[in-house]
């Protein structure tokens, strides 16, 4: 997601603000390495460890669902009211529980933002989903967003888990180095949300990511090589290990790669042109195995699809993925009721992808 339609207005105050000094003054700014947030249920669910470990993976579009907001370019809404993102969010909160899964990732989780009504998702979340505890790493925080009637915004990356979390970082992902300083001050800072959950006698290490959609350097590329590393590392150390997210980027053997029919964007909030990247996922695919093999992928993309801009156009290409150094029992993506409950295109514009890791 972006900031702007047609470029920042910075207004004289806020130019005068960032020039006169040398801090961080909407609080917009990270170190490489940070600790998470943490969050606990309101009331904990006992959690007996039992079988492999099931993970989901879900974008929840700040419980925006399929409201026609201005960066999508289908309408120009920028705010919500509590009444839609509690409504929003209770259909995202009972698909999890019919999932039942014990590991959540999110992606564009808010916890504190004008357009989802300061409402703190994450938190009603975990005290509407049976899980227990959660994490959370800010990948778009600001005291206020000068354009668009933003306003104050913090919305991220989280995990939520049935087991407590340990050894919790964030780790920031390389900025873009398309855009100007001022607007790159304001703009996200994408990063990894990396935790530790025992289950049993195992220790998991969890990588949960969303990277770039808008860069035209290749900072997306970047991210996924450093996202890559990541999980390498923790594998080469002798542990098991999770990761996924939104990563934007589409598999190798994708049939389409441009001209989607819901991609109506241009300009800064352009993102549906995936053509030379659709090797960048290779390196993931060679070194670990996924929750939807790309051999199933390659043989028909349809069923594997999980993002569409336009709540009046399909399901219509793949963003979304769960790796392991492991061994997953067969993934679901959740496009619709015939594939594990409750319709999911009127939530967001992503839709959640399920597996299990087989454990020792």
């Amino acid at each position: 997601m972006g900031i702007h339609r047609n470029g920042l207005k910075w207004s004289l105050a806020v130019l005068s603000l960032l020039g006169a000094s040398a801090c961080d003054p909407f609080h917009t700014e990270f170190e490489s390495i940070e600790d998470a947030r943490y969050y606990t249920a309101a009331q904990l669910t006992a959690a007996a460890p039992t079988g492999p470990l099931r993970v989901m993976t879900y974008n929840v579009k700040f419980g925006g669902g399929r409201i026609d907001f201005f960066f999508d370019c289908h309408g120009d809404r920028v705010l919500m009211t509590e009444s839609e993102t509690l409504r929003n969010l209770q259909g995202i909160a009972e698909k999890i529980r019919a999932a039942s899964p014990a590991v959540v990732f999110l992606q564009e989780v808010d916890v504190l933002s004008k357009r989802a009504a300061y409402l703190d998702q994450l938190q009603w979340l975990l005290d509407h989903s049976e899980l227990n505890y959660a994490v959370y790493a800010s990948q778009w925080r600001s005291d206020y967003v000068p354009s668009d009637g933003l306003g104050p915004v913090d919305s991220g990356n989280a995990i939520l888990s049935l087991y407590p979390l340990s050894d919790v970082v964030r780790l920031a992902l390389p900025l873009r180095g398309d855009q100007d300083a001022l607007t790159q001050y304001f703009y996200l800072k994408r990063n990894i949300l990396k935790a530790r959950v025992r289950v049993g006698d195992s220790s998991v290490v969890l990588l949960n990511t969303h990277t770039s959609a808008y860069s035209q350097d290749g900072t997306k590329h970047t991210q996924l090589q450093r996202f890559e590393s990541e999980m390498t590392s923790a594998s080469d150390e002798g542990s098991w290990v999770i990761g996924g997210g939104d990563l934007n980027a589409i598999p190798p053997g994708s049939v389409d790669t441009h001209n989607f029919a819901d991609a109506v964007c241009e300009g800064d909030y352009e993102a549906s042109d995936y053509r030379g990247e659709e090797d960048w996922l290779a390196p993931l695919y060679e070194r670990f195995a996924s929750a939807i093999p790309l051999d199933d992928y390659q043989a028909d993309n349809g069923p594997y699809f999980s993002h569409s801009t336009s709540s009046q156009i399909r399901w219509n290409r793949k963003l979304d993925y769960l790796f392991t150094n492991g061994q997953f029992l067969q993934g679901l993506v959740h496009q619709d009721s015939a594939s594990g409950g409750q319709d999911t295109m009127p939530l967001s514009d992503h839709a959640p992808i399920s597996a299990e890791l087989v454990l020792p």
